[in-house]
């Protein structure tokens, strides 16, 4: 059974998602636990946090409670606000997220990058099962095909673009605006595409993790180490932090000695845990804009393309359903091919016996060795003749009664398939085993 546990920035408090991304790794390593998952996948966001899981039966309560502890908060608040589901609404959900269309940003960009390294990470952790890999990977094509096929990313939909367009009554001049980026994942690159598209050509780059010397190469930036840090930081007049960081990289202490009522900075925070600690917000001419600040001004999406988007989306899930449910076919169609495989096998047995003692009495009569060996070759091409062509009736023979059982098998009908096959030929195709649990 596949099961999906979500919590978003639009149901639940800041703190309460804060608490869970913060501890996205102790959650994954307590969900890696054989007696509760065959395998999980968990995706933390911006704006959400989601654990995707395989287990043998319905283990939601479970799970739920594996997750609250892990991340130290109250199970009852958790359940409270956290969406679960099952089976088909696992897959409608996910493929939804990673298409944009649960992002506070209906159509945002990067959500399909992070649902990627979600399902990237599952594979480094060895948590992935076979379904779980297919939903992953489906989810991401189903994304891509949203992309190609609808216009519901076009320019504005973003998160990172949303951000700069709230900001625009602050920044008189973006020409001349100096920017200090922290960070350089996925959201850092489109930051950085987003202020280049409107005329900024200041920017600084911090990276905690010590990778910016790599990135302000790649992308023509400068370089702040962190003995600079406060000296950008006074500096910069838009700063902008987009780490992965689990802590506040930027604290009130760090900021007090910068903070100036005459000379008004704004500061962006698209991390999630925040990247800077809200406290920043009381000093003198610090302007803080967070998630939660940007999630009350996303625009209401275009109607028709988030419609057709769903669309995509209702299609992939109801495909991905009903393909899963196919495999459930798997025992009655293994069932009835070897049922009359076997019946095949032993007539072709016992035609090949008769068909040797045939051929050893007409030997008898052979006139000479090269008769002999003419007349077995010629017994040989006919008996092998005579195999293909029966192989070829079964074959065809078997093709519509497969082809029936696969559709029953993806309309959820296997008993029914099962109960043919016992009615009309006496076999148990349970004998063989179920297909998936």
């Amino acid at each position: 059974m596949l099961l999906s546990l979500s919590v978003s920035l639009d149901s639940a408090p800041f703190e309460l998602l804060e608490s869970l991304s913060k501890r996205s790794t102790e959650i994954a390593a307590g969900l890696d636990d054989p007696t509760l998952t065959a395998g999980s996948v968990v995706v933390a966001t911006c704006n959400r946090f989601e654990v995707y899981a395989e287990t043998g039966q319905d283990r939601s309560a479970e799970i739920l409670a594996r997750v609250a502890a892990a991340a130290h908060v109250d199970r009852t608040e958790l359940r409270a606000v956290a969406a679960l589901a099952t089976e088909h609404a696992t897959a409608q959900h996910l493929f939804a997220v990673a298409a944009g269309l649960e992002s506070a940003v209906v159509g945002e960009s990067e959500i399909a990058g992070q649902v990627r390294r979600a399902h990237d990470d599952a594979r480094d952790r060895g948590t992935l099962t076979h379904d779980l890999e297919h939903l992953f990977r489906t989810a991401t094509r189903t994304s891509r095909d949203v992309g190609h096929r609808t216009d519901i990313r076009s320019a504005g939909r973003s998160l990172v673009r949303l951000a700069l367009r709230i900001s625009e009554a602050r920044v008189p001049d973006w020409g001349t605006v100096r920017v200090l980026l922290i960070g350089t994942g996925a959201y850092a690159g489109a930051t950085v595409t987003a202020l280049r598209a409107r005329g900024v050509e200041t920017i600084r780059v911090f990276s905690p993790s010590g990778r910016a010397e790599a990135y302000a190469e790649q992308h023509d930036l400068s370089v702040t180490h962190r003995d600079d840090l406060e000296a950008a930081l006074a500096e910069a007049e838009l700063v902008i932090a987009c780490t992965r960081a689990e802590e506040p990289v930027l604290t009130a202490e760090l900021l007090r000695p910068v903070a100036d009522a005459a000379r008004p900075r704004l500061l962006i925070d698209l991390g999630m845990p925040r990247n800077i600690d809200h406290a920043v917000a009381e000093l003198p001419g610090i302007d803080l804009l967070d998630i939660e600040g940007i999630a009350k001004h996303a625009p209401v999406a275009e109607l028709s393309t988030a419609a057709e988007a769903q669309d995509i989306v209702s299609q992939a899930a109801a495909e991905f359903s009903a393909s899963r449910a196919e495999r459930d076919a798997l025992p009655a169609l293994l069932a009835l091919r070897t049922h009359v495989f076997g019946i095949l096998e032993d007539e072709l047995c016992r035609a090949r016996i008769a068909s040797g003692s045939a051929a050893d009495a007409s030997a008898g009569f052979a006139a000479d060795e090269a008769t002999d060996a003419a007349s077995a070759k010629s017994a040989a091409a006919r008996t092998a003749e005579v195999e293909a062509a029966l192989r070829r009736f079964t074959g065809k023979l078997l093709h519509t009664p497969m082809t029936r059982i696969r559709s029953l098998g993806r309309e959820g009908r296997v008993p029914d398939a099962a109960e043919a096959l016992e009615t009309l030929f006496g076999i148990d195709s349970a004998a063989l085993g179920s297909g998936h649990e």
